[in-house]
């Protein structure tokens, strides 16, 4: 009896997944081989998206972005890694909270702190002009882009970090210790190999969430970035130019990085757990 109670409910979930997840993938997929000027089928809509120097460029922008913001997240998260061992399991779990807390602060409400510290007329922009110090950061540029990406993934790089910690053993650094290594060539040759499956890990799954990011962007200066996300919102709700064939094309190729930046992450993170266990 309660096996067919649970029947129309899985019925239910699977219509769910099917309506809101694989239809619009499906639809998507259709769409960007479709030629809206020729009304014929094929890779139009892709060649134009590769070959394009603009849209090119898009992917490049994002491309750069998403691989700085994550390499400066991974190597910062590591230090901070490293100091979360020194703390007592109590003041830990709060850090860690924190963390949790903070990885989930993006989009709209992020730019806008942004702004306000450090925009052209922030708090932390008026005092230190007021104190004369040199300060020149440009919050609107490719830097403060960056730089508000790096803050964002932070975060979820020492959550996603940090347990693969434990897999490092005291007893390691002490019989490392008597060998005559000092703390670098512990972590040159014992430390970093260890670790090396989730950093792998860690940063494919950093840079598909800096590559799919849109709302940050879009808020902190609009559609002045030309980033790959931006130009997919603008021909699909666009003032001027309309072509959902030909964003529907970028969303796939888009879709195919994002993929295999996951497959990536699952991939090489089970190593890490087994290693840690």
């Amino acid at each position: 009896m309660k096996q067919k109670s649970m029947l129309p409910i899985v019925l239910i979930f699977f219509a769910l997944i099917a309506a809101f997840l694989l239809a619009p993938i499906a639809i998507t997929i259709v769409c960007s081989f479709k030629d809206a000027e020729s009304r014929n089928w094929g890779p139009a809509n892709y060649m134009a998206a590769i070959k394009n120097p603009y849209y090119l460029q898009a992917f490049l922008n994002s491309f750069l972005v998403s691989l700085f913001s994550s390499l400066f997240a991974l190597a910062a998260s590591f230090f901070i890694c490293c100091a979360l061992r020194a703390f007592s399991p109590k003041v830990r779990e709060r850090l860690l909270a924190f963390s949790n807390m903070t990885s989930n602060f993006a989009g709209v409400p992020l730019a806008f702190a942004f702004i306000i510290l450090l925009g052209n007329n922030g708090v932390f922009t008026i005092l230190l002009r007021n104190l004369d110090f040199p300060f020149s950061f440009d919050l609107y540029s490719w830097k403060g882009l960056a730089a508000v990406y790096t803050y964002f993934q932070l975060p979820l790089a020492v959550l996603v970090m940090f347990p693969a910690f434990s897999a490092i053993r005291d007893e390691w650094k002490e019989a490392a210790a008597l060998l005559g290594a000092n703390p670098f060539q512990f972590w040159r040759f014992v430390g970093l190999p260890v670790l090396m499956p989730c950093f792998l890990g860690t940063f494919s799954l950093l840079f598909a969430n800096a590559m799919g990011a849109y709302a940050t962007a879009y808020a902190l200066a609009g559609s002045s970035f030309n980033l790959v996300t931006i130009r997919i919102a603008q021909l699909i709700a666009g003032d001027v130019f309309l072509k959902p064939e030909l964003a529907s094309a970028m969303a796939v190729l888009l879709g195919s990085i994002l993929w295999l930046s996951i497959w990536l992450y699952h991939k090489t993170m089970p190593e890490t757990g087994r290693d840690a266990a």
